[in-house]
């Protein structure tokens, strides 16, 4: 049955300003993340190299995690975040240079550079990834909130669809260095919205909190909830092993040969079919059995990633990319209302935060592992390797977590 619920907490003023803001600096998120893996390959012509780009970010985002969910947890969250939006326009600002300027660097000197810079941002993204959602419990009423997540989740994939294709087009048509331009000026635009919001002040008095115990009274929560530690769980090894789309440069300029153009729609398939259906999720909200949703959409997601892999048609590969994020979209909506559902507002910041390392971990890490298990298998085997992991992975989460399995909200 059709819920016009999500549509009527739209009226929030302030709700609309925090998704406003979200949607915009993950739009410039994606066309980075689109334009840093295009840029790279070409400089090296190395599916390593695309892979050291997720090293780079996860190395520091993953070792300052927990520390910045006691941040946010003891601090005035409004201002926390400007400060991370304006450090990450300057950091960005920072490639600017050698798009720019010829400092007669070798393709492999100037990667060493990009690399250098995307690790200080990894550090940002650690502190931006949780603030936002940990802010939605006390701008929107308790029984809304899960329709609130839902439609957090549709902003940030209606962003990157728009940031992975518009990226991928802005390449082709007004170059590199000018893509990156723009991209500075969404996440500055980004900002107005933040300003918007009202402050939200810590439940702490921070002398009464001690760094280690506070980050530990996080992980202890996660540990002893096993639904949330069973949906990170999947998150991140399903992922870590499914991250196909690390590959598309290659795929799309080697295998299927289609071009920036192709690359950047190529680059968003899995995106449209997650946006598709998290707008469908809105209005048609799940009713039960959510668990054992969640765990066929994992394993289907991995037998897509395979069938990606194997296809060497431009129109297929796209099927089944899109498809694989219908199903990530499903999983994405489940997860993230198990977490927000399970969480107390007191220790939100610091959940949220460990959420952010299994995010991390999976994305930017399996990143890596697909840079990697490329140069070791070839491109082909490893993908479709990737795909019967993570169907593999799903059936095991299956048997040991029988709490996320038999979960309802």
């Amino acid at each position: 049955m059709i819920s016009l619920k999500p549509l009527l907490i739209l009226r929030n003023i302030e709700f609309r300003h925090l998704l406003s803001g979200r949607f915009f600096i993950i739009f410039a998120f994606r066309m980075l993340a689109t334009l840093l893996g295009w840029w790279v390959y070409q400089l090296t012509k190395d599916p390593l190299s695309i892979g050291l780009i997720g090293l780079s970010e996860v190395v520091p985002a993953v070792s300052t995690a927990l520390y910045a969910g006691h941040v946010i947890d003891m601090n005035e969250k409004k201002k926390l975040l400007l400060i991370c939006n304006y450090s990450y326009v300057i950091l960005i600002a920072l490639l600017l240079i050698p798009a720019f300027i010829n400092l007669g660097f070798t393709g492999h000197q100037t990667t060493y550079y990009i690399y250098g810079v995307i690790f200080f941002t990894g550090i940002a993204r650690a502190f931006i990834g949780p603030i936002v959602p940990s802010m939605i419990p006390k701008i929107v009423k308790q029984e809304n909130l899960a329709y609130a997540i839902t439609l957090n989740q549709a902003t940030f994939l209606i962003a990157a669809v728009c940031g992975h294709a518009i990226g991928g087009l802005l390449i082709a048509y007004i170059t590199l260095k000018w893509t990156l331009v723009v991209i500075i000026g969404l996440v500055i635009f980004a900002s107005f919205f933040f300003w918007k919001l009202n402050k939200q002040e810590s439940d702490y008095d921070k002398k009464e909190v001690k760094v280690w115990e506070s980050m530990r009274e996080g992980i202890h929560y996660i540990y002893k909830t096993k639904e949330i530690l069973g949906a990170l769980s999947l998150d991140m090894f399903a992922v870590l092993f499914g991250g196909a789309v690390a590959m598309i440069p290659v795929y799309a300029s080697d295998i299927l040969k289609v071009g920036a153009e192709g690359f950047g729609f190529l680059n968003a398939a899995s995106d449209i079919g997650s946006m598709c259906i998290i707008l469908l999720l809105s209005l048609i909200p799940l009713r039960k059995n959510q668990g054992k949703i969640l765990l066929a959409a994992v394993a289907g997601f991995g037998f897509c990633i395979m069938g990606f892999g194997f296809s060497e048609w431009y129109a297929l590969s796209f099927f089944f990319l899109m498809l694989s994020g219908m199903l990530d979209g499903i999983s994405v909506v489940i997860r993230g209302t198990i977490v927000q559902l399970k969480t107390p507002d007191h220790i939100r910041g610091r959940v949220l935060s460990v959420n952010s390392i299994f995010i991390m971990s999976s994305n930017e890490m399996g990143q890596f592992e697909s840079g990697v298990a490329a140069k070791l298998m070839g491109v082909v085997r490893s993908v479709v390797f990737g795909g019967v992991m993570t169907v593999l992975i799903s059936a095991f989460v299956a048997t040991k977590f029988p709490k996320l399995r038999k979960m309802e909200y």
